[in-house]
């Protein structure tokens, strides 16, 4: 299905490589499903439907999530009509069908069992019984864009007499199928007896509703009578034209469910003072370190080992991987199948960049860059970001072909990247030229160069794209840049020697490693004020926070370990 229609913003969103910018896109095409624009709501849908397999579990799960609120439902989803005579005609019950505009966009319907019949009228799906057999165990099945949803139809033919009251209580003659009385029905509690459940609808499905939409040029109503008894053809769905247009809803009916948009900040809510979780033994002198997409991995480049630790995050089981030259720094590709990990020796020999398969932890290649690679980022295109200290520049890397496709000159010296997918701004701090620069994304071209407090070794960007977080390691300090305005608010002071700068998940907090005095500082995300201070290992180096915004991990060079901290709940 076609994704031309959503929103560039959304596509932005969702082809972020932050967690939190692809869960806003999710909020998003959640938004754009509800709405009455049935076949951008259909390819909002078809977009969800790929994002349930997202590297991402929590995006993965929003999305599924999403998907279950912008369904169709049918209310009540269970009907008894419980012991009737063996003279009754017929009985009826009537079917809300929930769900947002797309619920009842170009529906059909698939009926099972003995003397059933249905037909879906807008919003209201009317079932019919003729009891032709003992029992009845039978359903309804309304599907289209919005994924389906069935009713589970019982019913039972007295063996014995009834009396005359009892039969006038259940029966439910109808003159004919578009004029239905005021059903007598027995709802079941969904403890009750096991019953089929409504199910997500599958890429076929949703396909399938829009060519459906297209033929019938809109919704209004979608109507299908089918009819089975023993002996009688298959069931079958038919829906007449429909002249209605695509964005029409018929007013005489109720609106779609209200979807619930969920702050980001409620799905895991960072605090204003982390614990230590514990710690975690891994090999010699700890620099740079990431957390896979998955959140399942800790990947810590050992500069004195030679190594790139690997760490299970549920066993805590570390294992190495041998690399040619001292490992510095080190990130992962979007989907999280290859690790890129920054070497140099302390003569500035050996400079490169090797390239980890993460499934086999076997080096690819090893990539020749400039001088002193530092921190390593994945741009919003997946393209891999090299800051080259010694150089005052940074190289870009295809992520397929691996060769080097982009050279953007910066002031002396590059520390690392970080990215504004929205804005398509990305920004280095400059160690030596107390400056932040903010380089357009689509020209190559530093915009401004923004000064910093003193020696400025680390920056993050919010998971919003909004604000900049800088650790002045020669100022003991902090900034904030709006990354639109470029404007600089600061210093904030922080603890000793500021190594690395991160953001929390949720954008709240902002955490800044002090090597110096084996802290880190906790701040607010928005004004730079710090709400606590953290005491971790001995000549803490790098922070990195897990996709979930649970955890976060220290690499502590002196100790020879990363700290586990708890910063969200």
């Amino acid at each position: 299905m076609s994704e031309l229609r959503i929103p560039p913003h959304v596509l932005t969103e969702i082809g972020s490589p932050i967690r939190e910018k692809r869960l806003s896109g999710v909020d998003e095409l959640t938004r754009i499903a509800a709405g009455t624009d049935l076949q951008l709501a259909a390819a909002a849908r078809a977009v969800l439907q790929r994002m349930t397999e997202d590297d991402s579990r929590s995006v993965a799960a929003s999305a599924a999530a999403s998907l279950e609120r912008t369904a169709v439902r049918l209310n009540p989803d269970r009907i008894d009509f419980g012991q009737v005579t063996p003279e009754t005609p017929q009985l009826a019950a009537e079917v809300s069908v929930e769900g947002p505009p797309l619920a009842v966009a170009a529906a059909t319907l698939t009926v099972s069992g003995p003397g059933l019949r249905a037909m879906l009228d807008g919003r209201r799906l009317h079932i019919v019984w003729q009891p032709r057999s003992d029992w009845l165990d039978g359903s309804v099945t309304v599907r289209g864009p919005a994924g389906w949803a069935d009713v589970r139809v019982t019913g039972q033919i007295a063996s014995g007499p009834m009396s005359t009251t009892a039969v006038e209580a259940r029966l439910r003659a109808v003159d004919s199928l578009g004029v239905l009385r005021t059903p007598q029905v027995t709802v079941l509690p969904a403890v009750a007896a096991p019953v089929r459940r409504r199910r997500r609808a599958g890429t076929a499905v949703l396909a399938g509703a829009l060519v459906a939409l297209v033929v019938l040029g809109g919704a209004g109503v979608a109507m299908a009578l089918t009819m089975r008894d023993k002996g009688s053809p298959a069931p079958v769905a038919a829906a007449p034209r429909i002249p209605a247009p695509v964005s029409a809803v018929p007013t005489t009916q109720p609106g779609p469910s209200a979807v619930a948009r969920e702050p980001l900040a409620k799905r895991i809510a960072s605090v204003d003072k982390p614990a230590v979780a514990g710690t975690i033994k891994v090999g010699n002198e700890p620099e740079g370190l990431v957390v896979s997409p998955d959140g399942r991995t800790v990947y810590v480049a050992d500069q004195s080992a030679h190594v790139l630790s690997v760490v299970d995050v549920g066993t805590r089981k570390v294992t190495s991987v041998k690399l040619r030259n001292t490992p510095r720094f080190v990130t992962t590709s979007r989907d999280g199948k290859l690790v890129f990990v920054s070497m140099y020796e302390t003569n500035l020999t050996g400079s490169g960049v090797a390239v980890i398969d993460a499934a086999s932890h076997k080096v690819l290649r090893n990539l020749t860059t400039g001088t002193q690679p530092y921190a390593l980022s994945i741009g919003p295109d997946g393209k891999l970001w090299v800051p080259i200290h010694s150089a005052g520049r940074v190289e870009i890397y295809d992520p397929g072909t691996m060769k080097a496709n982009g050279r953007i000159q910066t002031p002396p010296n590059p520390h690392s990247v970080g990215f504004s997918s929205d804005l398509m701004r990305a920004f280095t701090p400059d160690h030596e030229s107390n400056v932040v620069s903010a380089i357009d994304m689509d020209t190559g071209k530093v915009i401004k160069s923004v000064p910093v407090s003193n020696a400025p070794h680390s920056l993050a960007v919010s998971p919003d794209g909004r604000r900049v977080l800088v650790a002045a390691f020669g100022a003991n300090a902090a900034n904030l840049i709006d990354a639109s305005t470029l404007k600089r608010t600061g210093p904030f002071p922080v603890g000793k020697e500021p190594q690395s700068a991160s953001f929390s998940a949720d954008g709240e907090h902002g955490y800044i490693v002090n090597e110096g005095d084996n802290t880190v500082s906790v701040l607010d995300g928005h004004t730079g004020k710090v709400t606590a201070t953290v005491k971790v290992g001995h000549s803490p180096r790098y922070l990195a926070v897990s996709p979930d915004g649970r955890s976060a991990y220290v690499s502590n060079g002196q100790d020879d370990t990363i700290s586990v901290l708890r910063v969200g709940e």
